[in-house]
């Protein structure tokens, strides 16, 4: 069963099993005929992590949502015409309830559900209890060996064997954060990605949001070079504040930001993006109010 959204762009199909996106785009639907709801929405689910890496941009205040306010929000997005939500953090598999929300999203919505995650929480048994609830999982790795240890303060074989213990059961990306210490590990970690059967490799350019700084224009250009050069399976992407800088394929070219992704914080704002500083309080109104008020704000960057 696929979903459908109207805008800009034209009719957009989207089945959440196979991950298959249609466009038709010969007839442009009437304005007041276009789905009122962000596309996708990434939620923190809580500010809590066990690692403590050089970059991290997530805030530091303790904050967590509460599981039925999620259910709520989800159930709303879904009628709303929402096609999907990643769960994030902080790391999400310290939320106590993430299996029950990942199972909720899945059986009592359309949701297409995700997960980002530094992977070290990921054993078998988590596994297997979200696989039949999770479309796609993306798995942190910021270099390889000595630089993915001096920066996430683990062992980079146990993340070695999380890629094995998850190949097979959950399709999987891996997400790549790009500074002056991880570029050179990059072509190493673009095949251990591939290796291991990972279907695509987000790049993410640092920013000078919470512990991080941003990437330098000279490792900046390293990295446009070897996207240009690359030519392995792997799906590459990059975060949605760099994409001016590389010959970027937008799939819908005049989607506003805005309808194409919003950022629920761990403490319940509705937010343009999860670097953003400022945004709307989720109040007993829902989430579709908040983005109406997010839609007409000052906040959208």
């Amino acid at each position: 069963m696929m979903k459908i959204r109207k805008g800009p762009d034209g009719v957009h199909l989207f089945a959440r099993q196979t991950g298959t996106n249609i466009l038709l785009d010969e007839e442009i639907p009437e304005r007041s005929l276009w789905t009122n709801s962000p596309r996708q929405v990434s939620i923190a689910l809580t500010n809590i992590c066990n690692l403590s890496c050089s970059h991290c941009y997530a805030p530091k205040y303790s904050a967590s949502l509460a599981k039925e306010s999620i259910k709520r929000w989800m159930t709303e997005l879904d009628n709303a015409g929402c096609f999907s939500v990643g769960f994030g953090g902080g790391e999400p598999t310290l939320y106590p309830d993430l299996v029950e929300l990942c199972s909720f999203g899945h059986q009592e919505t359309g949701l297409a559900m995700s997960l980002t995650t530094h992977g070290h929480q990921l054993s078998s048994k988590l596994i297997d209890e979200l696989k039949c609830n999770v479309n796609f999982i993306r798995i942190s790795m910021d270099g390889v060996g000595a630089t993915y240890e001096a920066i996430r303060g683990r062992k980079f074989s146990h993340l070695l064997a999380t890629l094995k213990l998850v190949r097979g059961k959950i399709p999987f990306g891996i997400n790549y954060v790009v500074n002056s210490k991880t570029i050179k590990d990059l072509p190493e970690a673009a095949k251990i990605a591939e290796l291991n059967g990972a279907t695509e490799l987000l790049l993410l350019p640092e920013v000078s949001v919470g512990r991080g700084v941003e990437i330098t224009n000279s490792t900046l250009c390293q990295l446009q070079n070897w996207v240009l050069e690359y030519r392995g399976p792997l799906l590459l992407t990059v975060s949605a504040a760099n994409r001016d800088s590389f010959d970027y394929a937008a799939p819908l070219e005049k989607e506003p930001a805005f309808m194409s992704f919003v950022h629920i914080d761990a403490s319940g704002h509705l937010k343009s993006s999860s670097f953003a500083e400022a945004g709307i309080k989720i109040d007993n109104e829902g989430v579709m109010s908040a983005f109406e008020q997010l839609t007409n704000s000052e906040y959208i960057e």
